[in-house]
């Protein structure tokens, strides 16, 4: 399962808001070996692609090194669809080289709602997850516009109320 601050979540989907109608990337990284998912790093799509993504090697070889001088890993990869369901192609799983990392996939086809699922990669296996946002604050003002996997009932809120 990934779970993943509320926060983090929603500068993702912002990122890929923003991107849109290229795909967007990046990565969240955490400490070594903790599978918690603690600094949300934005990157560029050096493929400019509306069906496509790469990190820029740059850019991604001077976050690794820093990421390792730090003791931290990729806990998360995250990138955009921008016309399909938010699931992974056949080329993001054959480029999909961070075992221990949840995949996170967003699909901003629907500019009302945003599609978000979690997988597991793991040498050509792909395992869909269950996702827990955490420290959501809830607005009773507010339209949920997050639909999560294909059901509602993989995502456990950990809500508290605003003050």
């Amino acid at each position: 399962m990934l779970t993943i601050d509320a926060a983090i979540l929603d500068a993702i989907v912002a990122h890929a808001r923003r991107d849109h109608p290229d795909e967007a990337c990046g990565i969240v990284a955490g400490p070594a070996g903790s599978d918690t998912p603690v600094r949300h790093v934005p990157m560029a799509n050096a493929a400019r692609s509306m069906t496509f993504y790469e990190f820029d090697s740059v850019e991604q070889l001077r976050l690794w090194r820093e990421m390792d001088d730090a003791d931290e890993e990729p806990v998360v990869v995250y990138h955009s669809h921008t016309a399909t369901e938010a699931y992974p192609s056949r080329t993001d799983v054959s480029f999909a080289g961070e075992p221990n990392a949840h995949y996170l996939l967003v699909s901003t086809r629907d500019p009302e709602q945003t599609e978000i699922r979690s997988f597991r990669i793991v040498d050509g296996a792909v395992t869909e997850e269950p996702v827990q946002v955490v420290n959501a604050v809830v607005d009773s003002h507010a339209v949920q516009s997050y639909l999560f996997g294909q059901s509602p009932t993989t995502v456990d809120y950990e809500c508290r109320a605003s003050s």
